[in-house]
């Protein structure tokens, strides 16, 4: 009879072998995947930002800046820069750490945390900044209204307004478009491993 428990014993361990180093398996590829995507979403956010702001070297920022001036924008042009540009730094470091912080010592639940962190950051992102375009174009509408409010009548001045809603519109949601292909595709992926590890959380359950 000992020898005979002892033979189910092996043999018990020897069927759940499989279906442990299975879900190591799964574990350790998802977390491969997801170091490597919120790594390029940490590069792709460093290289948009290197990107769009050396634009500024092919701009005429003295003439821009006379304009601002002209519809007394210059205080707003100022602060909202140095508002926007902390932000986004703050989401930059976010970026950084949510890669640096995924660690091969996560259990699932930690690593389930940290893709959910990631995608939030990543929103959260492109909220602001579809968020500041619209403010910054609005401001601008107005400012613009506003200096040329003696030459326009009431029907001129609807007009303007609506046109610049129009654009307004199309250029945020040419700016979605963007982000949606720039980090849409990552996300989709992320998402993916989480419902991996959601599954390979709840069998082991």
């Amino acid at each position: 009879m000992d020898l005979l428990e002892n033979y189910k014993k092996t043999w018990s361990n020897q069927v759940e072998m499989p279906c442990k180093f299975s879900a190591l398996e799964i574990y350790k590829m998802a977390h491969s995947k997801s170091s490597s995507i919120v790594k390029w979403i940490f590069i792709i956010g460093i290289l948009e930002f290197v990107i769009l702001n050396s634009l500024y070297f092919f701009m005429d920022m003295e003439e821009a800046y006379k304009q601002y001036k002209k519809m007394g924008l210059e205080d707003f042009v100022f602060y909202s820069q140095i508002v926007a540009y902390a932000i986004l730094f703050y989401f930059l470091a976010q970026f950084y750490l949510n890669y640096r912080q995924i660690s091969t010592t996560d259990s699932t639940k930690q690593l389930m945390k940290k893709i959910l962190k990631t995608r939030k950051t990543v929103r959260n992102y492109v909220f602001f900044n579809l968020s500041y375009l619209g403010l910054t174009m609005i401001v601008v509408t107005i400012a613009s209204i506003k200096i040329n409010i003696d030459h326009l009548n009431n029907k001129q001045i609807l007009l303007v307004v609506f046109l610049m809603l129009i654009a307004t519109i199309i250029i945020l949601g040419l700016f979605w478009l963007f982000y949606q292909l720039l980090y849409g595709i990552l996300l989709k992926k992320l998402n993916r491993n989480f419902k991996e590890l959601a599954k390979l959380e709840s069998e082991i359950s």
